[in-house]
């Protein structure tokens, strides 16, 4: 029997995706509960941050790796903590050596406050990377023009914020979310902000294809039923997306038919 997700799989940049969830691995209780929640969850791919793992000892960043690769979930690196150009540059280029790969999520900080991308030098940035030959998904605001440009430099999906990282606030701006996936064609996935199943099965019903989650499942009580509500969340989003809502209407309308005249009616 064909599944849904098989049915109706996530396509970046030719590469095809089961699942439309993607995890972040930073912050759970334990690296026990992390892998059980990329269980649960069965997510597209992980993300991890060589940064991150290279300021831990040796010994616990091998174990980490080690549990990364007894979860068989492809890995995404990220360039999370750069702040310049070359920063990030010099990291994707030692992240694709680490984890033999060329996927890399971009991530160029503008503001340590609220982890705003650099909107001003992430498209050349960007640009730089497609040209050594990296699978760019680019982390950046919901900004249109800005997200325009980074699909006219060739990144084939864009991952914009709904809310400011680990805020949990769901989307801030749908307006603007709302038109940003009107007027782009390429894939987006909602990276950043989201708090709640409920957000995820929003934007998803707003036609984003996919969600990347890390805050809201590595600080829920019970990390391991947040990343399954997440999971079945995103599906149903993208179900409903699929089905075609009803239009909202501004008055009341009768749900329930008439059949006949009621003999009150009659003479």
């Amino acid at each position: 029997m064909t599944t849904a997700s098989q049915a109706d799989p996530l396509i970046l940049y030719g590469e095809s995706f089961d699942s439309r969830l993607l995890l972040g691995t930073s912050r759970y209780p334990s690296p026990r509960v992390m892998q059980q929640a990329m269980r649960t969850a069965q997510p597209a791919m992980v993300t991890a941050s060589l940064r991150r793992q290279g300021a831990v000892s040796a010994e616990a960043s091998k174990g980490f790796w080690e549990l990364l690769k007894e979860a068989g979930i492809p890995v995404l690196p990220n360039t999370a903590g750069c702040h310049s150009p070359q920063e990030v540059i010099t990291t994707a280029q030692m992240a694709r050596e680490v984890f033999s790969t060329d996927w890399i999520k971009l991530e160029l900080i503008g503001d340590d406050y609220t982890l705003q991308p650099d909107t001003l030098q992430l498209v050349q940035v960007a640009a730089t990377l497609l040209k050594e030959g990296f699978k760019v998904l680019p982390y950046c605001t919901e900004d249109l023009v800005l997200c325009k440009r980074l699909v006219d430099v060739g990144c084939q999906a864009v991952m914009p914020w709904a809310a400011p990282i680990g805020t949990g606030k769901g989307p801030i701006n749908p307006y603007a979310m709302r038109m940003l996936r009107e007027r782009l064609e390429v894939p987006m996935i909602v990276d950043a902000g989201l708090g709640l199943p409920s957000h995820a099965c929003q934007v998803m019903e707003w036609g984003y294809d996919a969600v990347l989650l890390n805050t809201a499942v590595a600080l829920a009580t019970d990390p391991v039923a947040m990343a399954g509500a997440f999971a079945k969340a995103v599906q149903a989003g993208r179900s409903a997306y699929l089905s075609g809502a009803m239009s909202e209407q501004d008055a009341a309308q009768p749900s329930t038919p008439v059949m006949g005249t009621p003999f009150w009616h009659q003479a």
